[in-house]
């Protein structure tokens, strides 16, 4: 995706997402979107196209795009997520991610338990590591930052790993990668030492234990954790803009 599109398709999907198109309005034509924004015909083109896969719109030939039902927008789509969480719903959002991963990631946990293998173990080990470093090097640099949520998104996806279970992979991480484009909400980097990786190191050891009863358990500590900071959040007590990922 180039530049020039993608910077048009944020404008439009914010455009959508926040109402100015409400559902049921024509968007402008390809003509007109290429003058308005000073783009080709295929640029227009193309953000028509991917406002179209995002669920966003109905393209018809001779009718043109019409704004769809907010039930119909693709809500594991980066763009939809980052333009809903600016606006009202981005809660709810957010609530609804992470309900979908405490009815897998728990179970899954107590998968991994009994299902882990020696390089299963290896890698939640390596994850964990490398998050605990970013959290001590430079709390709260942007390089910091990145390290940690990397490491983080490898710990979960590596305890999903663990479970053997290649279908479950596969329905978590649409889940995954949608709470990892709306991390900033949740982001809390100054309870990291004392929350955070404490509840991972939990986890790990309950698996490395082969204790499916006590993994389930630190997992759901875990995402009670996060979300107590999603109430927050719905509360107005939000993270800043440039505070990062935390969990």
């Amino acid at each position: 995706m180039s530049r020039l599109h993608r910077s048009v398709l944020r404008i439009l999907v914010a455009d959508i997402v926040g109402g100015r198109l409400p559902r049921g309005s024509r968007l402008p034509t390809e003509n007109e979107i290429a003058q308005r924004f000073r783009v080709s015909r295929g640029v227009a083109r193309e953000t028509l196209r991917s406002l179209e896969e995002r669920g966003l719109v109905t393209v018809r030939h001779g009718i043109g795009a019409t704004v769809r039902p907010s039930a119909d927008w693709d809500s594991f789509s980066v763009d939809v997520i980052e333009a809903m969480l600016e606006h009202q719903g981005g809660a709810k959002l957010l609530g609804d991610y992470l309900e979908c991963r405490r009815l897998l990631e728990i179970e899954a946990a107590g998968l991994a338990a009994r299902r882990a293998t020696r390089d299963d173990l290896m890698a939640l080990s390596a994850a964990l590591d490398r998050m605990t470093s970013a959290a001590v090097e430079a709390p709260g640099s942007p390089s910091a930052e990145v390290r940690f949520h990397e490491a983080d998104v490898a710990f979960h996806r590596a305890l999903i790993q663990a479970t053997g279970n290649q279908a479950l992979g596969r329905m978590t991480e649409p889940v995954h990668r949608a709470l990892a484009a709306a991390r900033r909400p949740l982001a809390r980097p100054e309870h990291r030492l004392e929350r955070s990786l404490p509840e991972h190191r939990e986890i790990l050891a309950a698996v490395a234990a082969r204790d499916g009863e006590r993994a389930r358990e630190a997992m759901g500590a875990h995402l009670l954790t996060v979300e107590r900071y999603l109430a927050e959040y719905a509360a107005g007590g939000a993270a800043e803009p440039e505070q990062e990922r935390a969990s």
